[in-house]
């Protein structure tokens, strides 16, 4: 399917070529833009796709130029010791990525090559390093909070690359993908007051790139039997919400943008105190870069230089 007739369908809502998740990874992928991996969900980037990458993430980053927050970015790895803090290996063990390398003597180096070359699991001659891959941009913000908070609380912008263990061969579902999250720490009131704001101007925002977004209560996948209770009690309380958009006509909307309010988890984890001195609260809105660069393809066409005027001028003011 060419890009002509993607951007065809993706304003036709009556037309009669659906745009599944298959087709829309063939004429992705067809038009260059992404070149598949020997991995489910994970892609080379070309400098087409990147251009428009680039654009969204600095897109995202503006949104919060007003609140005088903190640029942060983040590489892609995170301290052990502050991911077991965080909580994710009790709540999403199955999403998780370790960083693993070889701490062995000769012998033991002997007997790992050995096993690479004989087709053997190699593997298990590795050992955890002090690192674990980077599951939400700004869980490497919260060590950094540590102490007393001012009484207006602090305002964070935070990018990071990220890694989820979800192969699939959907592009929406990569494995590993950029974020930028807008973030506030500091007392109760200030964190629902933050919340509000950036759902609606995320949503609005989102709207004005003329995508067809709306928000939802959602849950995050948690792991087992008490993860679905955790699940249950995050979407009764909206403690979650995502705003989703179309991408495959065969597929339920995707989350392009979401919020999350932490209540004082991450206060009590990271010893994180507002001016008050109770643990602090804290609520990140994060953009999922990567998904919004594949609605933007999936609503607009396959070449940006083609986007509606309104929508280029946004993104490259």
């Amino acid at each position: 399917m060419s890009g002509g007739a993607l951007a065809r369908v993706a304003v036709d809502d009556e037309g009669k070529d659906a745009v599944t998740a298959e087709s829309f990874r063939a004429a992705v992928l067809a038009a260059g833009l992404l070149v598949p991996g020997e991995v489910d969900g994970v892609y080379g980037r070309s400098a087409r796709y990147e251009a428009v990458a680039d654009a969204v993430e600095r897109w995202s980053f503006a949104l919060g130029d007003d609140e005088g927050a903190e640029p942060l970015r983040f590489p892609p790895v995170l301290a052990r010791a502050a991911f077991e803090r965080t909580g994710y290996l009790a709540s999403f063990p199955h999403l998780m990525g370790s960083v693993h390398s070889f701490d062995g003597d000769d012998a033991a180096h002997a007997a790992l090559t050995e096993a690479a070359e004989s087709g053997r699991a190699w593997a298990t001659g590795l050992a955890p390093t002090e690192l674990m891959l980077c599951s939400s941009a700004c869980h490497a913000l919260y060590p950094t909070c540590t102490g007393t908070l001012p009484p207006e609380g602090r305002r964070f912008r935070v990018t990071s690359w990220c890694f989820r263990h979800e192969p699939s061969t959907e592009l929406t579902r990569m494995q590993a993908f950029r974020m930028t999250e807008h973030v506030y720490v500091g007392d109760p009131e200030g964190a629902d007051a933050s919340r509000r704001r950036w759902l609606e101007r995320g949503f609005e925002a989102l709207l004005a790139l003329g995508l067809p977004a709306r928000p939802e209560a959602a849950n995050d996948p948690f792991f087992g039997r008490t993860g679905r209770f955790l699940a249950r009690t995050q979407r009764d309380e909206e403690l979650k919400v995502e705003i989703v958009v179309p991408v495959h006509d065969d597929r339920p909307p995707v989350a392009v943008a979401s919020s999350n309010l932490h209540r004082d988890h991450f206060g009590v984890t990271f010893a994180i105190t507002s001016a008050d001195g109770e643990p602090a609260h804290s609520t990140c809105f994060g953009f999922g870069v990567d998904r919004l660069v594949l609605a933007l393809l999936r609503h607009h066409g396959l070449d940006a230089a083609d986007w509606p005027t309104a929508v280029r001028d946004r993104l490259w003011p």
